[in-house]
């Protein structure tokens, strides 16, 4: 049996397995048995992004966890970063989010927080799953006064957006700013837009209409198409777009121009080096960072340390290795200084604050790395067997990496949360990175493609 959590908890097509009401009932009830170690009445908190699925898991995660008499805490839609904030500001034992982040809305997740705001690790999953699998638990069933119960948490946005707003400097406004924000019709949609008002800029935001349907649709931190028209139009200062659950950005200058997770990290991670805060002189990236952002933090001698892909996996080395930042090339970035998890909007205020201390345009922020060009192909798979035990998909990539040499780079990996193979290749010229990307590509696609219908 495949292994029920993923690199970002458990996902999947909702009302399929494993994201079907009788397994978030059993995941909920799993988790409270594991959160019943903390003290007598114990707390966990769910929240959700705006997928229409999500009502019907959040009531059997309720419905599970209530069973084995914990209590639960209903925030409603809020992105993934405030449930950590609100599951540790209230001392709870957990935090449940349901959400699939940036998948499309017919698939949904649930990931779960530590009641200091981590996720939890491996070997928490690991026990909850055993509970799932096994039922080690079907018969713990108290009745009477010892049954959960529910509770409904109005402010809890409210306390976000004031912890939001405290990660942005005390002497600085966004007063003479005009910022364009795109919340993909997701968790941000209430939040975002008062964060940047109330900061004192002029906002004009765009896919803040949910309906459970058009989540991440067209737009957003996976389609920032639309954004950078409207920033253009506007000759908006900045465009900001966030993914569904809101931990990730990606950012749009002031000419429309997008940019990744590694200008906005570069960005950071210089303004932080000259003013004493970039803690062991380290960032923490992931093998998809582009080569030239490799190249810049060389120039700037500021060291980098490379972790699996993942969030999850850039915030243990981070812990390991004492970084205050780190971060993904899809604009999940961390500061650690500020939250316990990747945070779109805590990341966009720290982008501003340097902007207002600076005094210096986006475009002139991110210029100072040159990315290599870099192609991601996705390709939709059957399985996913270990990738060079397959003789033609390893013969392509040796292929492809010794085409490349040494100025290029090829990874070919999996999607922890989808069942994608993602074919990755930066090159000094284009006509050589594509080629070797769809060559390899190819070869995964004969090997273990998904057929098609």
């Amino acid at each position: 049996m495949a292994r029920l959590f993923g690199t970002d908890g458990i996902r999947g097509v909702a009302n399929v397995e494993p994201m079907t009401a009788e397994m978030a009932l059993a995941i909920g009830r799993a988790t409270a048995h594991v959160c019943k170690r903390h003290r007598d009445r114990h707390r966990i908190v769910i929240g959700k992004d705006t997928r229409i699925s999500g009502y019907m898991l959040e009531t059997a995660l309720t419905a599970g966890i209530c069973s084995m008499g914990v209590d639960v805490l209903l925030v409603g839609p809020m992105p993934t970063p405030g449930i950590a904030f609100i599951t540790h500001s209230m001392k709870a034992d957990a935090g449940m989010v349901i959400s699939a982040s940036h998948n499309p809305y017919q698939d949904n997740g649930i990931k779960i927080f530590s009641r200091n705001g981590f996720k939890i690790p491996d070997e928490v999953e690991d026990e909850i799953e055993s509970l799932v699998t096994t039922e080690a638990i079907k018969t713990i069933r108290p009745t009477a006064a010892e049954i959960g119960k529910a509770f409904r948490i109005d402010d809890a946005l409210g306390r976000y957006i004031v912890f939001c707003k405290n990660t942005f400097p005390d002497n600085l406004t966004l007063s003479n700013l005009k910022i364009v924000l795109d919340c993909a019709n997701g968790a941000t949609y209430k939040l975002a837009p008062v964060i940047f008002w109330e900061l004192g800029a002029e906002v004009i935001t765009l896919n803040d209409h949910p309906n459970g349907m058009n989540i991440n649709d067209r737009c957003g931190a996976l389609d920032p198409s639309s954004l950078s028209r409207k920033v253009r139009e506007c000759r908006a200062n900045i465009g900001l777009a966030f993914d569904g659950d809101g931990d990730r950005l990606i950012a749009v200058d002031e000419t429309g121009q997008d940019l990744t997770g590694d200008h906005l990290v570069a960005a950071c991670a210089r303004h932080m080096k000259d003013n004493g805060q970039l803690r062991n002189n380290l960032v923490v990236t992931t093998p998809m960072s582009n080569f030239g952002f490799l190249q810049a933090m060389k120039k700037l001698d500021i060291e980098t340390a490379e972790a699996d892909v993942g969030d999850r996996y850039v915030l243990k080395m981070m812990l390991d290795k004492g970084a205050v930042l780190g971060g993904e090339t899809s604009g999940h970035i961390i500061f650690l200084q500020h939250h316990t998890t990747g945070d779109g909007i805590i990341t966009a205020l720290q982008l501003l604050a340097i902007m207002q201390t600076t005094g210096k345009p986006l475009s002139e922020l991110a210029a100072l790395i040159r990315l290599l060009p870099q192609t991601l192909i996705n390709i939709e798979v059957a399985a996913k067997p270990a990738l060079d035990a397959i003789p033609e998909i390893r013969r392509a990539m040796e292929a492809g990496q010794k085409d490349l040499g040494e100025r290029g780079r090829l990874l070919v990996r999996y999607s922890g949360t989808q069942s994608i193979c993602r074919v990755m290749v930066e090159a000094p010229e284009e006509p050589l990175m594509r080629r070797t990307a769809d060559r390899v590509a190819d070869a995964v696609r004969r090997a273990i493609g998904k057929p098609t219908a």
